[in-house]
């Protein structure tokens, strides 16, 4: 009954009277969110955002020229015409997805595999090469080292790096050694976040947490987390 429901402080669980540890392993953990399938078939009509055809295009076609970008910049690092470069495969329906999401006018804090939230919202590739080449087109005139991409007029903090550092909270965290399952959302709870866990490679999915995790931070002045899960489909950045 609710009257014998636990009332412990930071806590939401239910008594239980049988002597049971709980097996790491044995826990379904938290399930990942998604509108489409590996086909690209949405599952759930209800789920469907309706995007316009023209914002679909442009979600597919920043996705291709992002992969395409990161290609040439990836094989110029490579042959050792520039320095540095960190590649956004396979991470990006998880940059564009929310990128659509939030309003032109939202501040974005990104990390250096995130260029496709500026590319989405219409930096010119001429720019993210100036900006690796560090040539005199580069706005930064060569004073940053590649990918770290910043535009006041798109509302696009200029990147850095060292993990974290876009979220000073969370500074001690990022440097902390990696933690094993059950991932990010499920230490949501924790600090008392709304939390969601996505599919990463659903451009849809990741914009209808994103949208909707926006909608409810404005009017309920609160904090969401959204964990993305995706793969970095891609190696490590290498000297020439």
């Amino acid at each position: 009954s609710p009257e014998e429901r636990p009332q412990f402080p930071g806590a939401s669980a239910e008594f239980a009277e049988r002597l049971e540890f709980i097996q790491p392993n044995v826990l379904a953990g938290i399930p990942v969110y998604r509108v489409m399938d590996r086909q690209g078939q949405v599952l759930r009509p209800s789920e469907d955002p309706q995007l316009p055809k023209e914002q679909v295009l442009k979600l597919y076609k920043t996705m291709t020229l992002l992969n395409t970008m990161d290609r040439i910049l990836y094989e110029s690092q490579r042959q050792g015409r520039i320095s540095f470069y960190m590649t956004n495969y396979g991470e990006e329906g998880t940059h564009v997805g929310s990128a659509a999401a939030l309003d032109a006018s939202d501040l974005v804090f990104g990390q250096y595999r995130e260029a496709g939230v500026l590319l989405y919202r219409g930096y010119p590739l001429e720019l993210f090469m100036a900006q690796c080449y560090g040539n005199a087109s580069d706005p930064g005139k060569g004073r940053q080292m590649p990918v770290h991409y910043g535009c006041p007029e798109r509302h696009f903090v200029t990147i850095s790096s060292p993990l974290a550092t876009q979220i000073p909270q969370g500074d001690a965290p990022g440097a902390a050694p990696p933690r094993p399952p059950p991932g990010t959302s499920a230490r949501g709870p924790g600090y008392g976040l709304l939390s969601i866990r996505v599919d990463g490679n659903d451009v849809l999915a990741v914009y209808n947490a994103t949208r909707e995790a926006r909608r409810r931070a404005v009017a309920e002045n609160q904090p969401f987390l959204i964990e993305a899960m995706t793969y970095r489909c891609c190696t490590p950045p290498k000297p020439p």
